[in-house]
């Protein structure tokens, strides 16, 4: 007999309830933004730094801020085990609730992977819709080892995992606003900004919107499962306030 209480949570709606929950402002630099949570082992640890690091410096990430997490921590309720080490990275999503905080309603649409060819996006190849899945899309996709962001990384040539939302036209001006402010609060990883009514990456928008493409902000952790190193991601983890969290940098 099927349990009455047990409901089951779209990817999206889980995305609308962080969005909500944001509060990092861009022009003050406080507040709390959402974070992924990967796990591997603590003998990775130097291992899966420099990965992350030389990642993030190419841009293939949200933000250089991450949170280092060794055995006894605590994240959102999760203790890190044993002989394991975490590292809590900027989550795309957080862009989407820092624009809702500044009025602007932005729907995330799916999850894919984005084809590069000499360094410029050509098309989306593979997607999966937040609406239709419990599992984030991005995960979904790296355990299906079809990523090649090392390989893209070293000739610029590959496939990196990024995700699409589309914005009201009319919002265009605001838009672009906050993306410049939070650039230069360290939050980035814009791949492509559509024109209104435009194909963007080859996948149609709604009429009277545009669409926005932004990296994953697990493509750091898909180039350290491509080197053969174990790293388990769970995606849209929690929220943590930015003052907790450190350029990795500083970290190296």
């Amino acid at each position: 007999m099927q349990d009455q209480g047990y409901r089951l949570q779209f990817t999206s709606s889980k995305i609308e309830d962080l969005m909500y929950r944001t509060t990092f402002d861009p022009k003050s630099g406080d507040g709390d933004l959402i974070v992924n949570l990967s796990l591997f082992r603590e003998e990775d640890l130097e291992d899966v730094l420099n990965i992350f690091k030389t990642t993030i410096s190419s841009g293939l990430a949200v933000s250089p801020y991450v949170k280092m997490l060794h055995c006894g921590d605590t994240i959102a309720g999760y203790r890190i085990e044993e002989g394991m080490a975490g590292i809590a990275t900027v989550c795309s999503i957080t862009i989407d609730g820092i624009l809702l905080k500044s009025g602007v309603l932005v729907k995330p649409h799916f999850g894919g992977l984005v084809q590069i060819r000499d360094g410029m996006p050509v098309r989306f190849t593979d997607v999966l819709r937040y609406a239709s899945t419990t599992i984030d899309p991005l995960e979904v996709l790296m355990s299906q080892e079809v990523t090649s962001v090392t390989r893209m990384l070293r000739t610029g040539s590959g496939k990196i995992l990024a995700n699409l939302r589309g914005a009201p036209m009319i919002a265009r001006e605001k838009v672009e606003s906050v993306l410049a402010d939070m650039m230069d609060a360290g939050i980035s990883g814009i791949l492509e900004v559509g024109e209104p009514n435009t194909r963007i990456l080859d996948v149609s928008v709604e009429r009277d919107h545009f669409g926005i493409v932004v990296i994953g902000g697990t493509n750091p952790m898909a180039v350290v499962q491509e080197s053969g190193i174990y790293i388990r991601t769970n995606a849209m983890s929690t929220l943590i306030g930015i003052d907790e969290m450190r350029p990795i940098g500083e970290i190296i």
